[in-house]
């Protein structure tokens, strides 16, 4: 029986088959934990949304910001549609509502006692301990599976506020939450986002006139003592350090698509073959 954490996938399920292959995943057995982004840019969103459906308990997934936006256009508001999506297929799957319904049950934050882990999909702003990041992903994950989840998904976009205060109420609170565990890369010392930086930390902060960190090496981040894994950064790509497991290494866009073993945290990673297109009905 082993638990395998693995990166942002976005619809490239033939490389999903193919790391589980490789690892010889056993459903019946082993567990598949994923750091979200199951969906969208790939050309297979729709057979990876079933496969992890499918897996029942065996699987452990939290949102990311593609899923959540999946849900967004699904749910009407056409207006976040982008160019480059590629969800026509679930949205017009049979299956369509049930997928959904899994989707919108997600946690945004799974943390094991056992292996001494926690896993997010995006960031911790550094004010935040392990208990209020868990308070703050119970917040978003009423919003969004209660009876009134349209008007979260209404008022989600947007990048205000950009910092942290224990008195922040309402949407402005739920999207400063949502933002950190879906988007956050960058912020300063203060824990100020800086969510339009997306480039590695190799190349931006060779000219960094901001006072911005990537998130993890926060001087005194208050989470710097527990273990955390995440992904959405592929130009970040494989890191382990600073109690952290960075596990985007850009599969969708031809690098690598990886898992981590949480029992002996063994890593292992396949070749992706480049950037994808969609199908072709």
């Amino acid at each position: 029986m082993s638990t395998y954490a693995i990166g942002d996938i976005q619809g490239c399920y033939k490389e999903l088959q193919q790391l589980l292959e490789f690892i010889n995943f056993d459903p019946k057995h082993d567990t598949l934990w994923c750091t979200g982004d199951l969906v969208n840019r790939g050309p297979q969103s729709l057979e990876v949304l079933r496969f992890f459906k499918s897996l029942g308990e065996r699987a452990i997934t939290v949102l990311g910001n593609h899923d959540l936006h999946l849900l967004a256009v699904a749910y009407g508001f056409v207006d976040y549609f982008n160019k480059d999506d590629t969800l026509d297929e679930i949205l017009a799957a049979p299956d369509k509502q049930e997928l959904l319904d899994w989707l919108r049950h997600r946690p945004f934050l799974h943390h094991d006692e056992a292996f001494k882990v926690t896993m997010i999909h995006a960031g911790l702003p550094p004010q935040w301990d392990l208990g209020l990041a868990i308070q703050c992903a119970h917040e978003v994950e009423t919003a969004l599976r209660g009876k009134r989840f349209k008007d979260y998904l209404e008022h989600l976009y947007g990048n205000k506020p950009k910092i942290w205060e224990d008195d922040l109420e309402g949407w402005d609170r739920l999207r400063f939450i949502t933002n950190c565990f879906t988007r956050l890369r960058y912020c300063n010392e203060e824990g100020r986002l800086a969510l339009k930086r997306k480039g590695s930390p190799n190349d931006e902060l060779l000219d960094d006139k901001e006072g911005d960190f990537p998130w993890f090496m926060v001087p005194n981040r208050v989470s710097r003592h527990d273990t955390l894994i995440f992904g959405h950064w592929s130009t970040l790509g494989y890191r382990n350090e600073h109690g952290i497991y960075a596990l985007d290494t850009g599969c969708l866009w031809g690098g690598s698509l990886t898992a981590l073993r949480l029992e002996d945290r063994e890593v292992f990673c396949i070749k992706c073959s480049g950037e994808r297109v969609p199908r072709k009905k």
